[in-house]
């Protein structure tokens, strides 16, 4: 008589163990139900480098600041004027920006982001058009980038049909150009041309928007 409690023993610990087995059970599911349902959610996308560069602009677009030359060593006297550049356009994959050089106001930067199957590039070029809207001969040249470059820094090496242009015209000293455009700091984009014995580089201050110029020749407003 005294082992008649013990089938009452194994029973409630087979309720217990059953019960602890329960609850393992369901606390596996719901976190396999918690891992599943993460991985059904979509990843968000990350921005390249060249997509954050592009979009760096944006808080300056429509507004215009004065620039300085901080280095050439080559002075000509066509720069001895005062240097706006105005952030005009800010569309989703281009970025025009008028420098004006004084009153000439025949120069436009234009950047445009190009996504291909194989590859993503941001092209430069530099257009120059008469007052009368007409092109230059030498009209547009640039370059596009070969790096993914980051966020605050894209370089642009010559591309071969500014090279032609340029050995068309008699430049072929450009044949070697490479332009960058930089953010310095928060304050501060630079444009650079380097070249072996060339270097020229404005500084443009973007902490202090001024008033906006007339349009570049060739545009309206």
């Amino acid at each position: 008589m005294a082992n008649q409690p013990q089938p009452q023993y194994q029973q409630i610990r087979h309720t217990s163990l059953t019960q602890a087995r329960s609850a393992w059970y369901l606390s596996a599911v719901a976190a396999s139900g918690l891992l599943l349902s993460a991985c059904g959610q979509p990843t968000a996308s990350v921005e390249s480098p060249q997509q954050q560069f592009m979009a760096a602009f944006k808080p300056y677009c429509g507004q215009a600041f004065s620039a300085t030359i901080v280095a050439d060593n080559q002075p000509s006297p066509a720069w001895d004027h005062p240097l706006v550049v105005h952030i005009r356009d800010c569309e989703a994959n281009t970025i025009r920006m008028p420098l004006h050089v004084g009153d000439d106001r025949s120069r436009t930067w234009v950047l445009t982001r190009q996504q291909t199957q194989q590859q993503e590039v941001i092209d430069f070029q530099h257009y120059h058009l008469h007052e009368d809207g007409s092109a230059d001969a030498v009209s547009p040249y640039g370059g596009q980038t070969v790096q993914a470059g980051s966020a605050s820094k894209q370089a642009f090496p010559v591309d071969e049909a500014s090279k032609a242009l340029f050995v068309a015209n008699g430049l072929d000293v450009s044949t070697t150009n490479t332009w960058t455009f930089e953010f310095v700091d928060a304050n501060t984009l630079s444009y650079q041309l380097s070249r072996p014995g060339r270097l020229f580089e404005v500084h443009i201050d973007l902490s202090q928007p001024i008033a906006v110029p007339p349009p570049a020749w060739g545009y309206q407003e």
